[in-house]
């Protein structure tokens, strides 16, 4: 028998997204948020050949640096494990070097943001290297988590009940995340989380969704948030196979 998800968009951008998922589980919906984080591949820089550093900062440190910049990750299938590929910085100073400045060797493989600091350089400064990138996992290290901000939270429904007793005083009810208002979806950022806001002088009750949840996803660019989500439920789907191969055995 077939699941039915039910998935709805409250905000969409192409690096960051608020959707809801109704119809799924807890586990599924903490095994989606990790998968994101550590399931799917991304390109990072791995290794750094210094040919000139008259910097104040060590080699090791750029290469740190230089490491953490978010790289485009191509399409799944174009490149394997073990495939790298180079890209070189060169830039004197006086002048500040930033990831646009970094030029690749493949046009799929590229800075995600052009504007990421590397380092300062004053008179007489240069810095001058060869990177190679790789594809790897989130689990294996930081820098090839995709997924920078990932989480989720259970829909909660607000029922108006009542009118609050005429000399009672109103006092704040914050509730974050998004609501279920008359079938409205609701991000509470738009009442300043603050539920005597949009019913002033209301009694009101909030219960969780059962397994509803609304994920707040933003990447670092190495893909859409889209891409992010789909990768991850691949990756789910694959290792739930392997398993139910292995079983069979």
């Amino acid at each position: 028998m077939t699941e039915e998800y039910d998935v709805e968009f409250v905000e969409r951008g192409e690096r960051e997204a608020r959707f809801l998922v109704r119809g799924v589980t807890p586990g599924f919906a903490n095994g989606i948020r990790r998968a994101m984080l550590a399931d799917v591949p991304t390109m990072a820089i791995d290794t750094v050949r210094f040919v000139e550093n008259s910097s104040v900062m060590f080699d090791e440190q750029l290469a740190l640096r230089l490491g953490l910049v978010p790289l485009t990750t191509p399409p799944e299938g174009e490149f394997g494990e073990d495939e790298t590929v180079t890209l070189s910085i060169d830039v004197e100073g006086p002048a500040t070097a930033y990831s646009g400045d970094l030029v690749s060797n493949d046009e799929l493989v590229q800075p995600a943001d052009q504007n990421v600091p590397i380092i300062d350089l004053k008179d007489d400064q240069r810095l001058e290297a060869e990177a190679d990138a790789v594809v790897d996992y989130g689990k294996d290290h930081a820098k090839h988590q995709g997924g920078v901000a990932v989480g989720y939270r259970h829909l909660q429904q607000v029922e108006v009940v009542g009118d609050l007793p005429e000399f009672e005083d109103e006092e704040s009810r914050i509730v974050r995340g998004v609501i279920e208002d008359n079938g409205e979806l609701v991000p509470t950022s738009e009442f300043d989380h603050d539920l005597s806001n949009r019913y002033p002088g209301k009694e009101v009750e909030v219960e969780d969704v059962p397994n509803a949840f609304v994920f707040h996803v933003e990447t670092d660019g190495s893909f859409s948030v889209e891409e992010l989500v789909t990768r991850a439920a691949d990756s789910i789907e694959s290792r739930a196979t392997e398993l139910e191969d292995a079983v069979q055995l």
